[in-house]
């Protein structure tokens, strides 16, 4: 096993900056005592994080891995485990942690854990592969990682992760990839959690300032009155699908989001498929939040602007909380389709900042400029 010579094991995580520094940084509390917990008496263990862009430029396996290792030779850690928020691809899945015993390292790929409970997860993958790193080394016919399998949520019954093919010539030795459509979900739905969808509200300040104006406008024009007096709930909900499909549907091409492989391969149309749906998906989640938010400003403001005399003399109708409703909800709409307008104001460079993570947006540059090219 690994110990340093003052009977300290030292573990380092080097994590990507944005979201996998902050998961590092909050595991690495608690890490140190649930590790010598779980390694019994007399093992003590110091964790130290370390946020670099190790990925920056590359998806590939072999150099990530020789990254990792050229980065811990130039330090005294026992254990490196490096953690990425961009999804990583071997022989046609999705990975999930890359381990070479040797070498003492581990790389973990946090999309392929989930997109609920992700701090959990990570804490327990991290656990898991600093055990079976600092645990006695394997013998036998079996080889070297059939004596390390790891356990916790690498073997849950329900869990849709497997041990991988592992290349001969490949510094791992222990490979865990997610398969099947439950796989796939599982990774879609990481990444999404990776993009921080909650963000792209605050980030589109221009077309937020377009839909809070056609909102406001909206709500004491005389002609949405009488409209939404006579519009049934079908078409309330066929204008709100529509105004959040427009609104998706014009960031993705006026912002050029929308992910092309100049590949043949199947595994190259089934990546690019993962991250456009997973480019539809955050923003479905950023615009239906903003929508939430437009309805309820707009429910506030009704509240306060509105005169039930003036309404009930242009609509026949009185202004009741069911016509509250109706007015905020169909506002929404009308306000998502002015947001959608004012955000053609923004630059590429603002909606790939609130739509991505950092690494997805250093992956998709690249990617333009290989275009470009």
């Amino acid at each position: 096993m690994r110990v340093s010579s003052q009977g300290v094991t030292v573990v380092a995580l080097l994590a990507d900056p944005d979201a996998p520094t902050e998961i590092a940084q909050r595991m690495a509390r608690m890490l140190p005592d649930r590790l010598a917990d779980r390694s019994g008496p007399g093992r003590r263990f110091d964790v130290e994080v370390v946020s670099e862009p190790f990925t920056a430029g590359t998806e590939d396996l072999s150099t990530l891995t020789r990254r990792i290792m050229d980065r811990a030779r130039a330090e005294s850690w026992d254990i490196i485990v490096a953690l990425t928020d961009l999804p990583l691809h071997s022989h046609g899945r999705k990975l999930v942690v890359d381990l070479s015993h040797e070498h003492g390292l581990a790389l973990l790929s946090l999309p392929s854990l989930g997109g609920f409970r992700l701090q959990t997860r990570a804490r327990q993958a991290v656990e898991e592969a600093v055990l079976s790193l600092t645990g006695p080394q394997a013998t036998g016919p079996e080889g070297p990682a059939e004596g390390r399998q790891l356990r916790g949520p690498f073997t849950r019954r329900l869990a849709p992760i497997h041990p991988g093919q592992v290349g001969e010539e490949e510094i791992a030795d222990l490979r865990y990839v997610v398969t099947g459509p439950r796989g796939y979900l599982r990774v879609l739905l990481g990444m999404v959690r990776a993009n921080r969808p909650w963000r792209l509200v605050p980030g589109l300040s221009k077309a937020l300032a377009a839909a809070l104006a056609t909102g406001a406008v909206a709500t004491v024009n005389s002609t949405v009155w009488n409209l939404t007096t006579y519009l049934s709930t079908p078409r309330l909900v066929i204008a709100m699908v529509g105004s959040v499909a427009l609104m998706i549907g014009w960031l993705i091409v006026d912002a050029n989001l929308w992910h092309r492989t100049d590949e043949a391969s199947p595994e190259a149309r089934k990546r690019a498929a993962l991250y456009n749906a997973s480019t539809v998906l955050t923003l479905g989640v950023g615009v239906v939040v903003c929508y939430a938010g437009l309805m309820l400003i707009n429910l506030v403001w009704a509240l306060f602007i509105l005169n039930d005399r003036v309404f009930a003399s242009t609509t026949r109708t009185s202004l009741d909380a069911a016509e509250y409703w109706t007015l905020s909800w169909f506002v929404a709409s009308v306000a998502t389709v002015g947001g959608a307008l004012g955000s053609g104001l923004e630059s590429d460079e603002a909606i790939r900042a609130a739509a991505y993570s950092k690494r997805e947006q250093e992956r998709r540059s690249m990617l333009q400029d290989d275009h470009g090219d």
